[in-house]
């Protein structure tokens, strides 16, 4: 059996074929960039690299991973309380929600076999549920404790994988 494209209800204009199968835009990074104001480290390693190290480094300091991607360089963990070294799944679970700290990391491709890190950690000041969870959020303070627990992430991966030297 022969089987034509128009037997399949598709008409194609002759010298226009448009092919979608390469790529995708479907992303697991949340649809915001992170603040111009969080840390930014350059590393000796690929983002998928960076990414995967980080799904290690975030369980060794108390922290849950809510999303990760590796393919998208991408992780966010769910909030935390740096006092209590302990991580909630939800906002309604945490006792002092101005004290809890959510960290999230973008690893983007910056030269061949380096990456471009951010560190967002932020905190929510107040509660609000008739506003966005990410327009109450702010940049935690580096007098924070949860500004340490971000600047000891970072400490873990330039050790583990050097800064360029251009970076220094």
């Amino acid at each position: 059996m022969r089987l034509r494209i128009g037997d399949c209800g598709l008409r194609i204009r002759r010298g226009s074929v448009l092919l979608l199968a390469a790529c995708t835009p479907v992303t697991t990074r949340p649809g915001f960039f992170p603040d111009p104001r969080a840390p930014v480290v350059f590393l000796n390693a690929r983002p998928e690299r960076v990414t995967l190290e980080l799904q290690t480094l975030v369980p060794a300091e108390s922290l849950v991973v809510a999303h990760l991607n590796v393919r998208d360089g991408y992780m966010e963990t769910a909030w935390f309380d740096p006092a209590g070294r302990r991580s909630f799944r939800h906002e309604r679970d945490i006792a002092d929600l101005p004290a809890a700290v959510k960290i999230r990391c973008w690893a983007d491709p910056w030269v061949p076999g380096q990456t471009r890190l951010t560190v967002e950690a932020v905190y929510r000041p107040r509660l609000d549920p008739s506003r966005e969870e990410r327009d109450l959020e702010a940049i935690v303070p580096q007098d924070h404790p949860g500004y340490k627990v971000a600047e000891e992430l970072i400490k873990k991966l330039k050790d583990k994988f050097g800064t360029p030297k251009s970076a220094s």
